[in-house]
């Protein structure tokens, strides 16, 4: 799919991209241009399919739609991985600016540098337990490295596995 596309199928309620049950095409390219600019997204032409893009700008363009919209609640899942440092700094700092706008961000992440530089309080998942949020600014490299490992630490809880689940509760 276009961008354009993209973007339609995320932000149809937001944006203006949908008027009357009718598809406003200039709206949805205001918003390809919006996020283009914005990520600094790199692309050939204004409106490309989104696999011609090399996987770091599809990247940008999917946090950049997604910080755009300006939701309440953003969860980013490994937002700047794949991207060069630059890319990397700029959706950081998109994030803390979404924070500080009001949205609660929860940032899933691998990377101890980018959790620590854009997070307030980390908490660690080791075997289906979440560890007690920890202010990120009062934490070192080697306590949330041992929460990874699985060191002692008070749960806040317990996520049940999927085999324990109770299908209702989860949604599948």
């Amino acid at each position: 799919m276009k961008l354009s596309e993209n973007a339609l199928l995320t932000g149809h309620a937001a944006g203006g991209m949908v008027r009357r049950g009718l598809i406003d095409r200039k709206a949805m390219l205001a918003v390809v241009d919006r996020t283009t600019e914005m990520f600094d997204v790199r692309k050939g032409k204004r409106d490309p399919e989104a696999a011609s893009l090399s996987g770091g700008n599809l990247q940008k363009f999917v946090v950049g739609r997604e910080i755009l919209r300006e939701p309440g609640v953003l969860v980013a899942s490994q937002p700047t991985w794949g991207v060069d440092a630059g890319a990397a700094a700029v959706i950081r700092q998109a994030l803390i600016d979404r924070a500080r706008q009001g949205s609660a961000v929860l940032v899933i992440s691998q990377d101890l540098d980018e959790l620590t530089e854009i997070a307030d309080r980390i908490a660690v998942m080791f075997h289906g337990r979440l560890s007690a949020p920890l202010v990120a600014t009062e934490t070192t490299r080697e306590k949330l490295g041992l929460l990874m490992g699985g060191a002692s630490a008070a749960p806040v809880a317990d996520i049940p596995r999927r085999s324990e689940a109770n299908t209702d509760a989860v949604g599948s």
